[in-house]
C-alpha cells in the first residue's frame, strides 16, 4: 500500500524542521522576510494536518521547502536536507483530552517513548454521542493544546463518522490506548492490521495515577471546582448543572 498524503506532509514537516536549525542567525537577519515566510508556510501545514486536509498541508510545505531551498540557488547556504525516509515508529494515540492536565501529559510521555506520535482529538459530535454531554472546551480549543505539547508529533481532529479513518491515514506501527479506553487490544491490532496492511502492535498505558490527592482525571477537575471549596472562591455555588 502506498503512503497516504498526510504521512508525506508530515514528513516534509519533519524534513523542513531539521533544515531550518541548519540555517544561521545571520541568514535569518539578511534573510527575515523568506525565513518568515516559511515559518507561516510551516505553519499553515501543521494546521491543515490538524485538521484533516492533507493535500493543502502537504502543498503548503513543500512552498515552504522551495523559499528555503532558494537560499542554495541564490548561492548564499549550503542546506543539508535530512532524508525524507521515516526512521522511527509511527506511534496512534485518540482520546478527548478536555481539560488537559499531568495525567494527560503521563499519557503523551508513554506513548512518546515507543516513536513519533501522532494524536487524534475526538469531535465534539463523537464526545457528546458517547459521554451524553458536551466537552468543556471545544475541539479547536483541544486540538490546539494538544498540538503544543512537546512529545507529540502531530495532532489532527478525529472523523465525526468513521472512526478508522483518522488510523488509515496515520498509518501507525504502534498504538496506544488509555487505560479506560474500551477496546480489546488483540482484536483491535487483528483489525488495524488487515485495514492497514501492515503489522500493528496495540499498547495499553496501564493505569490513571493522582496527579493532585484524590483528582485523576478532568472530572475530578470538574468536580473540585464545582463542588468543593473553589466555589466558595469565586462565587459559582450556583453554576448550571453543578448538582447534576
Amino acid at each position: 500500500m502506498g503512503e497516504d498524503t498526510c504521512s508525506r506532509a508530515s514528513r516534509y514537516l519533519d524534513n523542513l524542521r531539521a533544515a531550518l536549525e541548519r540555517v544561521s542567525t545571520d541568514l535569518r537577519r539578511r534573510f527575515s522576510g523568506l525565513i518568515d515566510a516559511v515559518l507561516r508556510y510551516a505553519s499553515d501545514a501543521e494546521y491543515y494536518v490538524g485538521v484533516g486536509d492533507c493535500d493543502t498541508a502537504l502543498a503548503a510545505a513543500s512552498y515552504a521547502e522551495g523559499l528555503l531551498d532558494a537560499l542554495k540557488y541564490i548561492g548564499v547556504a549550503e542546506l543539508e536536507w535530512p532524508s525524507l525516509a521515516p526512521s522511527r515508529p509511527r506511534v496512534f494515540l485518540a482520546g478527548t483530552f478536555d481539560l488537559l492536565h499531568p495525567g494527560h501529559i503521563e499519557l503523551f510521555r508513554f506513548a512518546a517513548s515507543f516513536g513519533d506520535l501522532h494524536v487524534v482529538v475526538a469531535r465534539d459530535s463523537n464526545v457528546l454521542r458517547a459521554k451524553g454531554k458536551p466537552p468543556v472546551l471545544s475541539e479547536r480549543s483541544r486540538l490546539e493544546i494538544v498540538r503544543s505539547v512537546r512529545y507529540v508529533r502531530s495532532a489532527r481532529l478525529g472523523d465525526p463518522e468513521d472512526k478508522m479513518r483518522p488510523v488509515l491515514e496515520v498509518r501507525p506501527d504502534i498504538i496506544v490506548l488509555g487505560p479506560d479506553q474500551p477496546y480489546d487490544e488483540e482484536e483491535l491490532a487483528r483489525r488495524v492490521s488487515s485495514t492497514t496492511g501492515k503489522k500493528v502492535r496495540v499498547i495499553r498505558f496501564s493505569e490513571k495515577r493522582e496527579f493532585e490527592p484524590g483528582m485523576r482525571g478532568s472530572s475530578d477537575i470538574m468536580r473540585r471546582i464545582c463542588c468543593g471549596s473553589y466555589c466558595r472562591i469565586v462565587g459559582c455555588e450556583d453554576l448550571p448543572g453543578r448538582n447534576s
